[in-house]
This record gives structure tokens, sequence and C-alpha cells, in this order.
């Protein structure tokens, strides 16, 4: 290595996170380099902290510090309905719309038999769990539209269907401000399969 131990291991550590080549880890870790120790510390610690005091909420199964989480406590939601997601940003993502009054349940992945992920591997059983009384009359699939998105869809839909509970798929298609000419062809199929009437 031409790069001093410490930065060296800093710029390592850097490559292990998603999306962050040998270029980008050296950026950042010069800039670490030049932040002020204050804030490296600051830094550091928000690392830490992140690692020992998450976990996941015993009723949906968010990334929470608290137990149950802010959302699972608040008496105010609409119980009947529950929203599947994958991941704790896309329910992050559907509540910035403030839209959605039903309670969640956060997957943490999707079925994904090329990397080895099963039912068993990503919350299912404990979805499973909620639906033990009455209720819960609907279930809002909302995990990604790709293949791993879709296969976790149709599992969970097949599943779900003998306990008489409503099972919806959030809509996929075109963007708001997208031309028709640039959309790729799943995209327009999903987009004319979700056609609605106009009032």
């Amino acid at each position: 290595m031409y790069y001093p131990e410490p930065i060296a291991k800093l710029i390592d550590s850097f490559t292990r996170l998603p999306g962050i080549g040998p270029k980008t880890a050296a950026r950042l870790a010069f800039h670490v380099l030049r932040m002020e120790e204050d804030n490296v510390i600051d830094f550091a610690k928000a690392l830490v902290s992140v690692k020992r005091n998450l976990f996941y909420c015993s009723i949906c199964c968010n990334i929470t510090d608290t137990d149950p989480c802010s959302i699972c406590q608040d008496k105010s939601r609409n119980e009947t309905v529950i929203c599947v997601v994958q991941e704790t940003k896309d329910l992050v993502a559907l509540e910035r719309m403030k839209e959605f009054n039903g309670y969640y349940h956060v997957l943490q992945g999707a079925i994904s038999p090329m990397e080895g992920i099963g039912p068993d591997q990503i919350k299912i059983a404990e979805l499973l769990r909620r639906l033990g009384d009455d209720t819960v009359k609907e279930l809002i699939l909302a995990t990604n539209p790709n293949i791993e998105g879709e296969a976790t869809a149709m599992y969970l839909s097949r599943l779900i269907k003998p306990f008489g509970i409503r099972v919806t798929r959030i809509a996929h298609g075109l963007p708001v401000g997208g031309d028709l000419e640039y959309a790729d062809e799943v995209t327009l199929s999903k987009a004319l399969e979700g056609r609605r009437e106009l009032d």
C-alpha cells in the first residue's frame, strides 16, 4: 500500500459500503482526515450508535430505538390495514407522502433464490402472527417492482388468501411527467394493466 496504515484501513472500510469504489473511498478517507477532530468523533459515535441502539420492532419489524416503534404505538392509525414493504427506507418513503394511515410490516428483504434468500430468511412468520385475529381486513403489498419484489408479492398473496383477507398490490407504471417514448416495455405493460376508469 502507498498509504500509511490508518488511511489504508479507512479506505478499505469505506470500500465495504455499497456503491463505493477505491477512488471514492480514498476521497472520503482524505475528507475525514481534513475534518475537525470533534466532527470525526461525532461521526464515529453515530456509526457505533446505529449498531448498538437499533433493533427490530417486535410488532412490525421496522428498525427502531423503542419497542414497539412509534408507528405501532400510534393508536390513531387504521388497524384494519397493513402495508407490507421490503425495507425501512420504503416505509419512510410512504410515510413522507402523508396519505397512508394504516400500519406497516417490514420484511427486511425479499425472496431471491439467486442470492439464497428464501421465505424463512425474511420476516414472513412475524407477519403471519399478526394476522391471527380478525382485525386486519386488507394487506397492501408494496414490495419493489423488480423480480424479487414481484416473487415476494406473489408468494405472500398465495399464502394469505386462505386467511380471507383482501390482498392488494400497489400500482406500477409511468411516473408523473414521464414520456411514453422513454418507458421500457415492462413499465408500459404494468401501466396498461393498472389502468382505471376516469371519473
